[in-house]
């Protein structure tokens, strides 16, 4: 159905069967439920607190033994906040604090090449949302930071880190 179409459906039914579509709508899927209850309740810092223990428990398991040190964890999160509408300035928090604590795990450990290609990726994805949403000024010290640790420990990939860095100068 084109928006169009559900426009005009929409104009044509009294307001109690609207009301009654969008509260079945809220029973029936989780992602309705959870959209209004973020609209109506914005706990964006408990949010934002949940996924940065989510994404440490990843590379520093508390459960486990093993970490499984997968990106894709920190990617749910932050196509998810940004689906949302979460503050900008918390969703750029979230992508560097991904990329500090998987420095922190790659320190002395011998980690396979796919690790960080994938970092790479999450430098420049954060490097351009970043810059794209006018947030250089609050953060250009921790990517840096990044960047300058990704060359100390002589990560893979550097010049895709140069190149992503290349954005903001």
């Amino acid at each position: 159905m084109s928006k169009r179409k559900l426009k005009k459906y929409l104009n044509e039914i009294d307001k109690d069967a609207i009301e009654e579509q969008l509260l079945d709508l809220y029973d029936r899927f989780p992602e309705v439920k959870e959209y209004y209850n973020f609209i109506f309740n914005p706990k964006e810092d408990k949010l934002v607190q949940e996924a940065k223990t989510k994404i440490s428990n990843e590379y520093f398991p508390v459960r486990r033994r093993r970490p499984k040190a997968r990106r894709s964890v920190a990617q749910k999160f932050i196509k998810h906040f940004i689906k949302l509408g979460v503050d900008p300035h918390l969703i750029a928090d979230v992508m560097l604090y991904n990329l500090e604590i998987a420095q922190v795990f790659e320190k002395n450990r011998n980690i396979p090449d796919a690790f960080y290609k994938s970092m790479m990726n999450s430098f420049t994805e954060a490097v351009q949302f970043i810059s794209i949403n006018g947030l250089l000024a609050d953060y250009k010290k921790r990517i840096v930071k990044i960047y300058t640790i990704t060359e100390e420990q002589n990560w893979q990939f550097g010049e895709g880190f140069s190149r992503a860095l290349d954005i903001i100068d």
